[in-house]
């Protein structure tokens, strides 16, 4: 698993809603149990968002907001294969994370 990878969210049930967890934990923190994710949530489910706290992301040619503020810790044994990278949403995301911790 590395960072930015996209994951379909386990929960089947919430998946209309929030199809998928992008992992931001860093690569090089090995032996954890978890991995620390981002819930991607449909911009209908959403609602207003938050200027540089949700940003839009495209994932498989669905725009999906970023909800930062919810990120979470997720068993590894949960995520599977990842569906895609988000590389090129590096800067709206970290721009995001210093938006929630306050490192702007």
């Amino acid at each position: 698993m590395a960072r930015f990878d996209v994951f379909a969210n386990p929960e089947a049930s919430e998946r209309a809603h929030t199809p998928y967890f992008l992992d931001v934990q860093n690569d090089y923190i090995d032996g954890l149990e978890t991995r620390v994710v981002i819930p991607l949530r449909t911009e209908a489910a959403f609602g207003p968002q938050a200027r540089h706290l949700n940003p839009v992301l495209a994932v498989a040619n669905e725009r999906l907001v970023l909800d930062t503020a919810t990120l979470g810790a997720v068993p590894l044994a949960e995520l599977r294969q990842p569906c895609t990278r988000l590389v090129d949403g590096r800067e709206a995301v970290q721009q995001a994370l210093d938006t929630l911790f306050g490192a702007y």
